[in-house]
């Protein structure tokens, strides 16, 4: 039987589960019915497939645990991973290779009825584990997994026409012209990464484990680059420069003869942004998305390089005194008013809008508003140890060809804005709410 100490630990993520489960339904409402088989990025699979996916996934994870019997294994097969092809190898499947609409939302409540039963009994959260692991780790993965997913189909929404898409609130434009770029000093001192495991705060696999890194001062952008700033970069020529790009990143650039953001879109002279239900006049103010090769090449132009994942964290969480601080402005939780992030907004805000959000050393809009890019490889920590019950989830990207972005955007929950979470996205992925700032020392 359950102690009150036990339940107490599972039920409010039962609790959360169903709410994501609620903010995952209503976010697929945003796509009409006629494009649901639609694949509005080319490396990704078509909308369909994530519909199965997010209960796919929490019914792999959870149904031996609760020892539950599986009833549909081709389905449990079919939605199980996502895919992230490099350097080609995009998937050919046609509308007609997957089941209806109808048939998967059939599996999805069949899912939903069969844990929930289980969910709602005597369940020791401890005990009741796989590998190691208690059922609160597990249900902690399947809400963040989900949430995730809340933001990486946001970038794929975004792709579509708007006329495939119901608008759900208005864009607010906001503006200010006031911005003045700088650069922040950042003294020396040390920056703490990761997770101990002996704070048994819940963590993915490549949180852990903590240690300590010793960082020489350098100077930061006191903002994210900006929509433009980066159009100066574009006027220079630098989409035109083989200099400014790596080798590799140059042959990407010229395959797809990309020659600006994907968020853009030329009109005449002049430059509109995509939002996801509206085209405007380019916000000048909002942070700059573009691919990892992009910002390299314009922070090359500017004479600066990408942060570190070290230098971004001494700049978001570093202090004069050597305090630790759960967030870049202290130890209050997230809110409204500290940045653009947990779903509030569908669009960016500009890069200046939270200045009760700047780190302690002074750096704004560390977390919300978009991703940050860095130089550095996506790769384990010291003590790397893959989840069992997950091992392709951090591992199978620690190839060099993925980078780590920190921070947050516009559609990042609130429970990934810990100063731990690393996210990270091939260096040629244009579609991330993710932008940049530069560095130099």
């Amino acid at each position: 039987m359950l102690t009150a100490e036990t339940q107490s630990a599972i039920q409010p993520l039962v609790e959360r589960l169903a709410e994501a489960r609620r903010q995952s339904d209503a976010f697929f409402d945003v796509v009409r019915p006629e494009s649901i088989f639609e694949r509005p990025i080319p490396e990704r699979h078509r909308i369909i497939f994530y519909v199965g996916h997010l209960e796919a996934f929490d019914w792999n994870l959870l149904y031996d645990v609760l020892k539950i019997s599986s009833f549909h294994p081709e389905f449990d097969r079919l939605f199980a991973f996502g895919i992230d092809p490099v350097g080609g190898g995009l998937p050919t499947d046609q509308p007609s290779d997957w089941p209806s609409l109808t048939t998967v939302r059939e599996y999805l409540r069949d899912i939903r009825t069969r844990l929930d039963e289980k969910l709602g009994s005597d369940l020791d959260p401890q005990s009741c584990g796989r590998d190691g692991y208690g059922l609160d780790t597990l249900l902690n993965v399947a809400i963040e997994h989900r949430l995730m997913h809340l933001e990486t189909l946001a970038y794929m929404f975004h792709q579509l026409p708007v006329t495939a898409k119901i608008k759900q609130s208005a864009s607010i434009v906001q503006t200010n012209s006031s911005i003045s770029p700088s650069m922040i000093h950042i003294p020396a001192g040390s920056a703490t990464l990761g997770l101990s495991r002996n704070e048994g705060s819940f963590g993915w696999d490549n949180e852990f484990e903590s240690y300590a890194s010793q960082v020489p001062e350098f100077r930061i952008d006191k903002y994210m680059v900006t929509n433009g700033q980066f159009l100066e970069f574009m006027k220079s020529g630098g989409y035109e420069t083989p200099s400014f790009w790596s080798n590799e990143d140059w042959r990407w650039k010229a395959a797809g003869a990309r020659n600006h953001p994907v968020f853009w879109k030329k009109s005449g002279n002049e430059w509109l942004y995509r939002t996801m239900f509206e085209e405007f006049d380019l916000p000048l103010d909002w942070p700059v998305y573009v691919s990892q090769a992009e910002a390299s090449a314009y922070a090359r132009w500017a004479g600066k390089v990408l942060p570190t994942e070290e230098q971004w964290q001494r700049a978001a969480y570093g202090t004069q005194n050597g305090q630790k601080n759960l967030f870049p402005w202290g130890s209050q939780g997230p809110s409204s008013k500290l940045g653009n992030f947990d779903f509030q907004s569908w669009d960016p805000a500009p890069v200046n809008a939270y200045p009760d959000g700047a780190s302690i050393l002074g750096v704004q809009g560390m977390l919300g508003n978009g991703w940050e890019w860095t130089s550095t490889p996506f790769g384990p920590y010291p003590g790397f140890q893959a989840f069992p019950f997950y091992r392709g989830y951090s591992a199978d990207f620690f190839d060099g060809k993925h980078f780590v972005m920190k921070g947050g955007s516009p559609r990042t929950a609130a429970c990934m804005l810990r100063p731990t979470f690393r996210n990270w996205f091939q260096a040629h992925y244009q579609y991330v709410y993710a932008g940049f700032r530069c560095v130099n020392t």
